[in-house]
């Protein structure tokens, strides 16, 4: 009986340091994997597609001048500053395109990342978040999210 216990308290023992290295290495904790990053590095290797749709060539126009100091170039994120939005947490079944056009009328709150809040975006036409919204979405399906 007692080598049965000591048994189950070794396993036990070896899976608690298992889950500590594992979730101290970074696992698949994107805040973990973060703190590893330089200051204002991207957050995800975006692959370009091959060609843009011209909507979506004036969305990357605007996008570059309001919305990359924080999401990055050709939204893959910033270390300490936004989310990428070349993520699987932001294809259009989840975050639909009118998502994005009230994210910069009204921002939003702190939900899926701890970047802290976004605030409303100022200068934007409802054609400007098209635009943007088309060049994320033509983004995302060159990296396999739709």
């Amino acid at each position: 009986m007692n080598k049965n216990l000591a048994i189950a308290a070794a396993a036990a023992v070896l899976a608690a340091a298992a889950f500590f290295v594992y979730n101290s290495a970074g696992g698949n904790d994107a805040t973990a994997q973060r703190s590893v990053l330089e200051p204002s590095a991207p957050l995800t290797a975006v692959q370009l597609p091959p060609e843009l749709s011209e909507t979506a060539v004036i969305g990357k126009l605007a996008f570059d001048a309001v919305c990359a100091d924080c999401h990055g170039e050709n939204a893959a994120g910033r270390n300490g500053m936004g989310p990428p939005l070349v993520h699987k947490i932001y294809e259009p079944s989840h975050h639909g395109d009118d998502a994005f056009l009230l994210a910069v009328r009204n921002g939003v709150r702190a939900h899926h990342w701890d970047f802290g809040s976004m605030p409303a975006q100022q200068g934007l036409t409802d054609g400007d978040v098209k635009g943007i919204t088309q060049y994320v979405r033509e983004l995302q399906r060159a990296n396999g999210i739709n």
